[in-house]
């Protein structure tokens, strides 16, 4: 069997023929040991390797399960995370997210960050790694604690990146005060499931999906208590699902935030909002 057998196995099973590469790509690398160099330079695959690599594929055709989970990892700015069925895949989106908070953070020297819903850890492991910041990861999840911890120690990032199990701020001490909260909440609503892409059901239902039709439900909950626990003229960051960014910025302007600011991604789409309270 040739690789690009193995590439036809995903695009037969309706994968994008780009996407099939970069899969095929990244079961080579994982499983095998190959590097994309390793390939151009004419490189073998041993046998039993590229027969692994093949089960692998043929297990992401019938199933549709994102690879990310297949291979356990997942690539986010630069870092390879763990991931699993109990946190969901890091998003080129999320990185939007990440890179303003960086960019505020350093700006305005912010020392203690809260990143709730942290799932993998990544928003929280990436600022920790980026600043001189210390954030706390809140999570409802035991089992995506245990991912994100797993994740702070592969990237050394012991009293940097700290976790603990809380639903939104419900284990937040009344005296702990933030320089910034940033959040990736579930935005999306319940009757868009049924159409939902199936690599995307074998993510976390917690994880995407709100119990309101305008999936604002997080985004209320945490406004509403957020200026409890941000010190003087701390940041709220947040981010957007699609056509929510009006709703979420008047949210936060009736809870008396200010300098509400939006982000677009490379689609033009309202993708990160971020204000001062």
């Amino acid at each position: 069997m040739l690789i690009t057998d193995i590439v036809k196995i995903l695009t037969d099973a309706g994968i994008e023929q780009n996407e099939a590469n970069i899969e095929v790509k990244m079961l080579i690398e994982y499983y095998a040991g190959y590097s994309v160099a390793d390939i151009i330079m004419g490189k073998r695959l041993e046998e039993d390797k590229l027969k692994l690599v093949e089960q692998k594929a043929k297990l992401r055709a019938s199933t549709r399960q994102p690879i990310q989970y297949i291979i356990g990892e997942a690539d986010f700015m630069g870092e390879k995370f763990i991931v699993n069925p109990s946190v969901l895949i890091p998003r080129d989106e999320t990185e939007i997210l990440v890179r303003k908070a960086v960019e505020i953070i350093k700006e305005n020297r912010l020392k203690t960050i809260l990143d709730i819903g942290t799932g993998s850890g990544c928003i929280a492991c990436m600022i920790a790694k980026l600043t001189k910041a210390t954030v706390i990861g809140a999570d409802i999840s035991f089992e995506a604690l245990e991912t994100a911890f797993k994740n702070m120690e592969k990237l050394g990032l012991f009293n940097r990146a700290l976790f603990r199990k809380s639903d939104i701020f419900s284990m937040i001490r009344d005296d702990e005060k933030f320089d910034m909260i940033v959040s990736n909440p579930p935005y999306i609503p319940p009757s868009m499931k049924k159409n939902i892409q199936k690599e995307v059901t074998f993510e976390p239902d917690t994880a995407l999906y709100t119990s309101d039709e305008k999936g604002l439900e997080f985004y209320e909950k945490i406004i509403k208590d957020a200026p409890k626990f941000l010190n003087e003229n701390g940041y709220l960051l947040f981010e957007l699902g699609i056509d929510e960014s009006l709703e979420v910025a008047q949210i936060m302007k009736n809870t008396g935030f200010k300098n509400i600011r939006i982000v677009k991604d490379l689609a033009n789409i309202d993708r990160v909002i971020f204000g001062q309270i």
